[in-house]
């Protein structure tokens, strides 16, 4: 869809490149939202981790950044702005 629109872009495979804590932080604060937003209850890993979703945003943000899973994806950022893609045309209002 992007390089439909013409739009530019770096994927990152999320699995092989996860972000690190700092970055989820940086991308939480573009998002204007915390983790409990983005996290992905249905994930095996929040299964597997016990976790409720009530855990505090550091504890959260540990957990996304071992198990990168655990994050909405896909996300968009460019500049102080991100979103998140779902559906996938919101990407197109970072361009």
């Amino acid at each position: 869809m992007l390089d439909e629109n013409g739009i530019e872009y770096r994927y990152r495979e999320y699995r092989k490149e996860p972000l690190s804590e700092k970055e989820i932080r940086s991308v939480l604060k573009k998002l204007g939202t915390k983790a409990q937003d983005v996290l992905r209850t249905r994930d095996r890993a929040f299964k597997e981790l016990g976790l409720s979703g009530d855990e505090s945003e550091a504890e959260l943000i540990s957990h996304m950044a071992e198990h990168p899973t655990l994050l909405q994806r896909p996300i968009g950022v460019s500049g102080k702005r991100a979103v998140i893609g779902r559906p996938p045309e919101a990407l197109l209002t970072l361009a």
